[in-house]
């Protein structure tokens, strides 16, 4: 009974430490969200306001409700789609004051007027557009007019002037007035990805180097966790583009940093997949026992290394040369590792270093030809 009582005493503050953990990392995120859409907070509370203003003191709407509707409908479409939404927010309400006026001419009002006014606008929408944010405000526009349109004169017009206001206002805001910083979306949204990989790399080759399976398997499931993050960094790719396209303050980074980095979303991704399954051959090759020689976990560290340079290289706007140049570190020594001796996992693991470099140096900026051509001459004689 005493030792259970030990055990206890001592699983307690073990659970309280978990628990601690859990909710720091918590709040890292919920801060690192914050970070990343305060900009977004700001742009879509000036766009409220200058849209307001306009449809108020310019064009004397007396209720100008719409429009700043319109612009924060605009603004929280996923970043790097904000003229397309537009685009969308525009067609959309259109269809649905085409629709319901010319049904309310016909069939007049009531409920089942309103069901088939907003059943066909929405048809129609689908049918010339299939997006969804057409079909919402195709909908939610017949379903305006259908209402008020008795009761409210004049209604399509302004309806369809809040759209363009709205809209137009908030590409401003984005472009002119209040532009995001491409280059630090994408620092932003790309360092939790590339931290990740690199952190679950060094993991691994510190697990290989002792023999550890469960601390590989521990970075085989945090590696897990990387969709998310990639999302993130794929979507900061368009919001990336968008702005370098839309604001003149940033043209001079559509061909420099900013496209070199939007390019390398996709490598990154194809690197974190084929690292997962480096990690999951590491968990395999230690609990079969197979030969691990000494460059082995060290091709494994240097590949983590040439991440971290990449994702330091990448955020100074710098051409990314020590990061290839760790890279192909890491295929010379997974070369030497292969000569050395390993089993079939070993194999694996190595083949999977050489393949996880070729995509890092396509997201430096090679072709893929180039790439591949490098990697087999750095990694020596098969």
């Amino acid at each position: 009974m005493v030792a259970a009582g030990r055990r206890g005493a001592d699983a307690g503050p073990s659970t309280v430490a978990r628990w601690w953990d859990r909710l720091v990392a918590a709040l890292r995120d919920r801060v690192r969200r914050v970070r990343t859409i305060g900009g977004l907070a700001l742009q879509a509370g000036l766009a409220a306001a200058l849209s307001w203003l306009v449809a108020h003191s310019l064009l004397q709407v007396s209720q100008p409700v719409f429009a700043p509707i319109s612009a924060v409908s605009t603004l929280a479409a996923s970043v790097g789609q904000r003229l397309r939404r537009t685009v969308e927010l525009i067609i959309g309400v259109t269809v649905g004051v085409l629709i319901g006026d010319l049904l309310l001419l016909v069939i007049g009002t009531g409920w089942w007027q309103l069901a088939l006014i907003v059943v066909l606008a929405i048809v129609v929408a689908l049918f010339l557009a299939g997006s969804a944010a057409v079909v919402i405000q195709a909908g939610a526009t017949a379903v305006l007019i259908a209402t008020l349109s008795p009761t409210v004169r004049d209604l399509e017009i302004p309806r369809f002037v809040d759209a363009l206001i709205g809209g137009g206002v908030a590409l401003l805001v984005t472009a002119v007035l209040l532009p995001l910083n491409p280059l630090r979306v994408l620092n932003r949204a790309a360092r939790p990805a590339l931290d990740l990989l690199a952190t679950q790399l060094d993991a691994t080759a510190e697990a290989l180097a002792e023999r550890d399976a469960a601390r590989a398997r521990t970075a085989r499931g945090e590696l897990r966790q990387s969709a998310g993050r990639l999302n993130a960094f794929v979507e900061a790719t368009q919001g990336a583009r968008e702005a370098s396209i839309l604001s003149p303050v940033y043209w001079h980074q559509r061909h420099g940093p900013v496209g070199r980095y939007a390019q390398a979303a996709e490598p990154i991704d194809r690197a974190m997949r084929n690292s997962g399954t480096l990690i999951r051959r590491s968990v395999t090759l230690i609990e079969d026992g197979e030969p691990v020689p000494e460059s082995l976990p060290m091709a494994v560290a240097d590949l983590a290394e040439a991440v971290r340079l990449l994702k330091r290289q990448f955020a100074a706007g710098a051409e990314p040369n020590r990061a290839r140049e760790q890279a192909l570190r890491a295929v010379r020594t997974a070369g030497h590792a292969y000569r050395d001796g390993v089993g079939f996992s070993g194999a694996v693991v190595v083949a999977q270093v050489r393949t996880t470099v070729s995509d890092l140096l396509v997201a430096s900026g090679l072709s893929q030809e180039d790439a591949n051509h490098l990697v087999r001459r750095l990694f020596g004689d098969l």
